[in-house]
């Protein structure tokens, strides 16, 4: 079975994260964050991946540390539960719809970590949550996870369904990048013969 357990801890954050790749959608989440718990949630629904994440982190300055430690610890996570990516996909893509909005995500889990971020919200808040910080979560795990992570909000005019798409869509992506390919069993898909 492909999972992983990653524990960081740092003066700042105290993360654990549980990671089950062949999992069914399920997700125990207390990251002190709730608007971050449901996007993750989202992750691991539309992923079909069972995700565990404990987080204490230094919320009383803001959530800076935290959003973003929790997406390098989920990179880390990533990478390991993946092994050596003998016989999956490596690419995935998706769209994903909610009411006026539409987002595309595109992943290559290509040992080179690179993030294109483009996503302008149509506000700088979503309740008490900063927009900014969703492309911090995403940057720690593109770091960690080494991929290569495409991230576009197509349009949109809410906020909290921008950001929805974006999460669902990443889920379902990976999803795809992720699952054995039959055609594929026991071969790194790669001319170099690694990633």
């Amino acid at each position: 079975m492909r999972q992983a357990q990653v524990t960081r801890n740092t003066l700042e954050t105290q993360i654990s994260v549980e990671l089950r790749l062949d999992g069914t959608g399920q997700s125990a989440l207390e990251t002190g964050v709730p608007f971050l718990d449901h996007m993750i949630d989202q992750i691991a629904r539309h992923g079909m991946m069972d995700i565990t994440i404990r987080a204490k982190g230094d919320l009383h300055i803001d959530a800076h540390h935290t959003v973003e430690d929790i997406g390098i610890t989920l990179g880390q996570a990533l990478l390991k539960a993946v092994g050596d990516k003998k016989g999956i996909r490596r690419y995935g893509h998706a769209y994903v719809p909610l009411d006026e909005a539409l987002s595309r995500v595109v992943i290559d889990l290509s040992g080179r970590p690179g993030l294109v971020f483009n996503v302008d919200f149509s506000r700088a808040r979503i309740g008490d949550f900063d927009v900014d910080l969703f492309h911090e979560f995403f940057q720690g795990l593109t770091n960690h996870a080494l991929m290569t992570l495409h991230i576009e909000n197509l349009y949109g005019r809410n906020a909290h369904h921008q950001a929805e798409t974006i999460f669902k869509a990443f889920g379902r992506a990976l999803r795809v990048a992720i699952e054995h390919d039959p055609g594929a069993t026991g071969i790194i898909p790669s001319t170099k013969g690694t990633l």
